[in-house]
């Protein structure tokens, strides 16, 4: 699907009937085994070795030195730091699952967990915008807009790529930006803090003018800002600000019911509990059940899985963060969505397997950023579940079988949405962009 800057202006001019055209998929490359995206970001940097990567060699070697010399990622490392937790054996697949993550486990014959993801550095902001843009800068389209683009959306009564977040994350907006592509497909960020939906989204009912009042003024608007545009051709915000307007006009009829969380029974709420993130993973279901293309949830503001001090912060984040996340892959499977709905949870990067000592931490029981191998969990959307991808060395470090770098998660994201990578550019400044850059290749093995 290509739709021109130029294109979008002369239809602006038309009273916005494009936004129409936006509704239904564009069609896809290929047959898809999933229509829409979850993607839980367990922002600041989740340690693969005391979560799903469980090491017996660190356990026995804690306190040695690391083989070859303490390793040296972002900041300066000590010693070999045993993970402070238990690992069970979950499921009929068997797989092994930090004691943090009980519920999930419990889930684990749904999920894939690869454990050989690589990223390029061990720095949140360029390691943020690889997972979201497939590049290390900012200026590039985040995966939502590409698949937006790509799918187009089921409903336009509300953003096709929704971004829940209690704040801001590190970075913030370019994160979920649509950068060169048409400014309809930039994600649209809602706090998730409020149960009361009018809070969510302040300002969203107009309290003067009724529905059909509105939609003169905006047809009028459209007319006016089509003529402001054609004089400054390729003024991106400018679309985006009256694409904005038009995508804020829509969702009243929708919103408001989407987002209220209590009218779920209350068996639905407490499998979620409680908590911001809980609210997220609650309004991530529906939000896809109603045809958004893609929800991000992120697990907080800033960097919170960011455990440089103390590792058993890890045990807090996973108390708030396990239960909401099993009860979303249970509840898309009663109501039969996890099979065509693709659930992504996973960091920016992992972190050492030795102990952080720089001159910065106060507790010296965390571990530093990791880039060379870590875990990410995906499921249903056509995933083979309570399956393992990929293995790190002996004390989880690097990735030694089977790497599996971001580019490639993305190209299997989106060849399960029926979307070749490859073939899903868009040209800008004299070349053709894609999500995955130059690289990816399809993890073939992951699919059932």
């Amino acid at each position: 699907m290509l739709i021109s800057r130029r294109s979008i202006l002369q239809q602006l001019g038309a009273g916005f009937a494009w936004p129409a055209a936006l509704a239904t998929a564009a069609g896809t490359h290929h047959a898809a085994r999933a229509k829409r995206v979850i993607f839980l970001f367990l922002n600041g940097g989740l340690s693969q070795v005391d979560t799903f990567d469980p090491k017996p060699e660190l356990q026995k070697r804690h306190g040695q030195p690391y083989p070859g010399g303490n390793p040296r990622t972002e900041r300066t490392t000590g010693n070999l730091l045993a993970s402070p937790f238990q690992f069970n054996r979950c499921g009929q697949s068997g797989i092994e699952v930090s004691e943090i993550f009980p519920e999930l486990g419990k889930e684990i014959d749904d999920i894939c967990v690869v454990r050989s993801t690589v990223t390029n550095v061990p720095i949140h902001e360029s390691a943020m915008f690889m997972i979201n843009t497939g590049d290390l800068q900012t200026g590039r389209p985040s995966m939502g807009s590409w698949l937006t683009y790509g799918l187009g959306t089921a409903n336009q009564n509300l953003p096709g790529y929704i971004v829940l977040c209690p704040g801001i994350p590190v970075v913030g907006p370019p994160l979920w930006n649509s950068a060169f592509l048409p400014a309809a497909f930039q994600g649209t960020h809602i706090r998730n803090d409020e149960d009361d939906p009018r809070k969510l989204i302040p300002n969203l009912q107009n309290k003067e003018w009724g529905l059909t009042a509105q939609r003169q003024q905006l047809d009028l608007l459209a007319r006016l800002n089509g003529l402001h545009a054609a004089a400054r051709p390729g003024d991106a915000e400018l679309d985006a600000t009256v694409q904005a307007m038009e995508t804020a006009y829509r969702m009243q009829t929708e919103a408001p019911d989407v987002f209220d969380v209590s009218k779920e029974p209350e068996s639905v709420r407490k499998a979620y509990g409680q908590g911001a993130f809980a609210r997220g993973c609650l309004l991530a279901r529906r939000f896809v059940e109603r045809g958004v293309r893609m929800v991000q949830v992120y697990y907080g503001n800033a960097q919170p899985w960011d455990s440089h001090d103390d590792i058993l912060g890890h045990k807090v984040h996973a108390q708030r963060s396990d239960q909401p996340m099993a009860a979303l892959l249970r509840d898309l499977r009663q109501r039969g969505m996890l099979n065509d709905t693709l659930v992504i949870i996973g960091s920016e990067f992992g972190r050492t397997p030795s102990v952080e000592n720089s001159a910065v931490v106060k507790i010296q029981n965390g571990r530093d950023h990791s880039p060379y191998g870590f875990s990410t969990l995906l499921a249903g959307g056509g995933i083979k579940g309570g399956t393992v991808y990929g293995a790190t060395d002996d004390f989880g470090f690097h990735a030694i079988d089977k790497p599996a770098h971001v580019h490639d998660l993305h190209a299997t994201a989106l060849h399960l949405l029926g979307l070749d990578h490859t073939r899903l550019t868009f040209r800008y400044s004299g070349r053709d962009f894609r999500l995955t850059d130059v690289a990816g290749n399809v993890i073939r093995d992951i699919i059932s």
